[in-house]
């Protein structure tokens, strides 16, 4: 008898919101960077507009490079319609929740509500420190989700 070690496929998730620009970019590129390659990662936005550029910044001081030369662009929900099932879909603000209660390609799907950072005010720097704190947030909720659904050993 060997003791060769079980390979599992990757666990698929898609983090969800209105425009794929922040927060959904963001948990993207932080479970991609804290789970390794136990997770396979996508975000999508009901209605996709560009990546944030204050969401580039604000990940790349935590060393996360969501840039588009990183592959990071805006997509559509319907680019998952065609693809294997998701085994789980997280909504990350409440449009999107509200829009997508039910994603149909993925076997559970769950909430996690953020405020959207792209419709701070003020200046940049001002800006720049709400997508610091939804960054922050996220980066919380990230490390409890892996927490609770730790590596098998």
């Amino acid at each position: 008898m060997t003791n060769e070690p079980t390979t599992s496929a990757p666990i698929r998730v898609l983090f969800l919101c209105t425009h794929n620009s922040s927060r959904s970019q963001m948990a993207e590129g932080l479970l991609r960077a804290r789970g390794g390659p136990r997770y396979r990662v996508f975000s999508a936005g009901t209605h996709p507009r560009a990546v944030h550029p204050l969401a580039v910044r604000a990940m790349a001081e935590i060393g996360i490079d969501i840039s588009e030369a990183a592959g990071h662009r805006a997509k559509s929900l319907d680019e998952f319609a065609s693809q294997p099932p998701l085994d789980l879909a997280v909504t990350v603000c409440d449009d999107a929740a509200e829009e997508c209660p039910f994603f149909p390609g993925a076997r559970r799907q769950v909430h996690w509500g953020f405020p959207d950072p792209s419709a701070a005010t003020g200046t940049e720097e001002q800006r720049l420190i709400v997508f610091r704190a939804v960054r922050d947030a996220i980066a919380a909720r990230i490390d409890a989700f892996l927490r609770e659904h730790p590596s098998p050993a």
